[in-house]
């Protein structure tokens, strides 16, 4: 008798251990300049305690700093208390409360829409919209700089994917005039404001566009709901095409000081998404302490308390990126506004180029008392490592004027030991 052997076969395993990034990674665990995977042990406020030190938090998307406010505290309590720690099951079978179906009919009337739809994560609302919507005999146009999450649902629809250069409209339009040769629908698909380097997408060239070769649009408000426009509602309402734009993605995860994700747009397709969605039909609904703070958040941005937070977001958000700018860093300008005037943001880069020394910098501007974020390649093209820092609505001048004397102190050290930084007017 033969003896039974194993078959060969390649270690699916492998890559976890021979990925290109592991040496990298291991590098800078030995250098003690990994950036990421951090532990905080305090709240989300403006200064926090992180790994036995106070640090300035310039690496939140807590952009109005509402998850300490007593009013979001006591809404996320209340919930917990009516309905327990979780709902044990998906919207469509016994995880469906009247919370849920307020805080939908809330965003709808914020958005000004007909119908919301709330998602466990804003992963999955654009992971399950995507792959709902589109179909593999359709075309989907996507900015290259888009979310993660979007790229992820484009690809599960297998729909043809058509990439175009960040921005670029003229790039936007020539894959709009071949999308037309595709044979299916055409669904254009872009971040109102970009999760990276903070820029706005100028919608309402890209409504126009979309438009006039009869497709549809969806805009990603994840870090534009709740900072940008007069009542909050993001880009679309900032540049006034909120009719325009089909279907509107956010996210509870930034201002609004919880986790999930809705989309917002018409009834009809709202309704599609319920019974067809597989993220929304497979998914546990999220926590019942979840949408009750999402809720009491959204209420307060809806309330005279809201404006002036949206305001002050963007007040410090403009004296960060001045106060950078002012000690030679090299920061995005503000954005022009076709009213007149210009915006920044709360997402305030900082241009370094190389990815060691962005993780460098990183490290001494920690030890130096201030967290921020760290973009490096593939997050960010070759060469356009950066810092990624972001204002809350709460923090105050003394806070951001330390954190600003930080960056000037660190900037003097580190380029005597490793060279200078890119300086003002580095991005153009």
């Amino acid at each position: 008798m033969h003896s039974p052997t194993t078959p060969t076969v390649p270690d699916v395993f492998a890559k976890a251990r021979d990925h290109e990034r592991a040496a990298i990674m291991a590098a800078a665990q030995a250098a003690d300049v990994l950036p990421y995977f951090r532990t905080v042990t305090s709240p989300a406020l403006p200064v926090v305690e992180m790994e036995g030190m106070e640090r300035i938090m310039l690496g939140s998307n807590n952009y109005l700093g509402l998850t300490s406010d007593p009013r979001v505290m006591q809404g996320a309590r209340d919930a917990l208390e009516e309905y327990g720690t979780g709902l044990t099951g998906s919207r469509l079978l016994n995880g469906t409360i009247p919370l849920h179906l307020e805080l939908e009919e809330r965003i709808a009337s914020w958005m000004g829409t007909e119908a919301a739809i709330v998602f466990t994560t804003g992963h999955q609302a654009n992971l399950g919209t995507l792959s709902t919507i589109l179909s593999p005999g359709d075309t989907v146009i996507v900015d290259s700089g888009d979310h993660a999450s979007i790229l992820d649902g484009c690809l599960l629809s297998k729909a043809k994917l058509r990439p175009f250069r960040h921005n670029r409209l003229d790039k936007l339009e020539k894959q709009l005039e071949r999308a037309a040769g595709d044979g299916g629908g055409v669904l254009v698909v872009v971040d109102g404001v970009f999760s990276m380097e903070g820029d706005i997408a100028p919608v309402t060239e890209i409504a126009s566009l979309v438009r006039s070769h009869g497709a549809r649009l969806m805009v990603d408000e994840a870090h534009g709901a709740g900072v940008l426009g007069a009542r909050g509602a993001g880009t679309c309402e900032l540049f006034g095409v909120e009719d325009q734009v089909d279907l509107r993605m956010g996210t509870f995860s930034k201002s609004l000081a919880s986790c999930g994700g809705f989309i917002a747009g018409s009834a009809e397709v709202v309704d599609f998404l319920r019974i067809s969605s597989r993220s929304f039909l497979f998914t546990a609904s999220a926590v019942p302490a979840a949408i009750g703070a999402a809720l009491a958040a959204l209420k307060i941005i809806d309330s005279p308390d809201g404006p002036p937070l949206l305001q002050a977001a963007l007040n410090n958000a403009r004296y960060l990126r001045d106060g950078l700018e002012e000690r030679g860093f090299a920061v995005v300008a503000p954005q022009p506004l076709p009213s007149g005037g210009d915006i920044v943001t709360p997402i305030v880069p900082v241009l370094v180029g190389d990815d060691w020394k962005a993780a460098l910098l990183w490290r001494a501007l920690y030890d130096a008392g201030v967290f921020v974020n760290t973009a490096l390649h593939p997050a960010v093209p070759p060469g356009g490592a950066l810092l990624r820092t972001s204002v809350m609505a709460t923090h105050d001048r003394a806070t951001l004027d330390r954190a600003l004397e930080a960056f000037s102190t660190v900037k003097l050290v580190f380029e005597a030991e490793h060279g200078p930084l890119p300086g003002p007017g580095s991005r153009g």
